[in-house]
């Protein structure tokens, strides 16, 4: 009699499946991000993101704490400017409000790693994410602004730096402009695959960063695009990154497994703002379970390849992982 397998086996208790799981996941591969505005006692539901908020620097314990209870303790802070120019100066002011947030949450919640967007979109009038020249982004000059970005947020505290920019050559300008300044030990976690996608519309409206004219694509990839990501991250690597990223998350899931395949470097991937805000939509209409969808679609995220998962369900996903519903 030929030998039948049977790997349904494997599948008959809840107990064995959780123990033969290929994907495992964890509170601390979770990062948060976190939207700080000019101001003080703000605190502003973002209408296209239900359940997510503006915070200005005095109410941050409102999230903080819900934060460090679940057992998420690693932020990434996005900053919303009360004035903007067109060198977007509020962003490397060293009392900007991602740096005055910075020395916030490191006082008062020291346990908590800060990792900082730095790009210029949010700081900018034009809204574009660099320096004009023109109508276009002079990417070498924008280099030096990213600069500037970067080492005031490190000298504020920040832990790690994350630009966002896309310009060519940021990975190792600025990799060379924290050396030089002692700050050898802080990492760089590179948007290294970062596709110009109709998946960023909520954010820009939290953030106030949508462009005044113009799009974003002479910088941001085009998401035809597989092999040009890939170059990408090599460029990103060898100039430097300690972390690269992919963004977004679930409809690019074919780029992190290759570039995990790829490189040895942790990889982290952002499940952005349009894809929370479909998932809530789809909720709140009755179509899906949200609780079922959302631990579905962030172990593909895992199963993908990603080593961190930067996404706005992190509190939420923390419990599941508590409550043994995924993990």
């Amino acid at each position: 009699m030929d030998l039948l397998y049977r790997p349904r086996r494997l599948r008959t208790s809840d107990t064995l499946r959780k123990m033969v799981r290929e994907t495992r996941v964890s509170k601390e591969s979770l990062i948060y991000p976190l939207f700080v505005v000019d101001g003080k006692e703000i605190l502003e539901e973002i209408p296209s993101m239900e359940g997510q908020y503006r915070y200005s620097v005095d109410r941050l314990p409102q999230i903080m704490d819900r934060l460090v209870n679940a057992g998420v303790e690693k932020v990434l802070l996005f900053g919303i400017p009360a004035h903007k120019d067109p060198c977007g100066s509020q962003a490397y002011d060293e009392e900007g409000v991602v740096q005055r947030a910075i020395r916030f949450i490191r006082e008062h919640y020291p346990m908590v790693y800060i990792v900082t967007d730095v790009c210029m979109c949010e700081y900018t009038s034009h809204g574009h994410c660099g320096i004009l020249e023109g109508e276009s982004v002079d990417n070498d000059k924008t280099l030096e602004y990213l600069n500037m970005i970067a080492l005031s947020h490190v000298k504020a505290g920040a832990h790690m730096v994350a630009p966002s920019d896309m310009m060519d050559g940021r990975i190792g300008s600025m990799r060379q402009a924290l050396d030089e300044a002692g700050f050898v030990n802080v990492p760089i976690m590179a948007y290294s695959a970062k596709y110009s996608s109709a998946f960023y519309g909520p954010f820009r409206e939290a953030a106030g960063s949508a462009p005044a004219f113009g799009d974003r694509k002479s910088y941001q990839m085009d998401y035809h695009n597989r092999k040009e990501a890939l170059k990408e991250v090599e460029l990103d690597v060898a100039e430097g990154a300690d972390i690269v990223m992919v963004k977004p998350a679930l409809s690019y899931l074919d780029i992190i497994r290759e570039v995990a395949d790829r490189h040895d470097l942790p990889v982290a991937a952002y499940s952005v703002s349009g894809e929370y805000a479909m998932i809530k939509a789809a909720s709140k209409a009755g179509f899906i379970e949200e609780e079922k969808i959302v631990c579905e679609s962030a172990v593909s995220i895992y199963r993908a390849g990603a080593d961190i998962l930067i996404t706005y369900y992190a509190i939420e996903l923390a419990r599941f992982m508590d409550e043994g519903k995924i993990g």
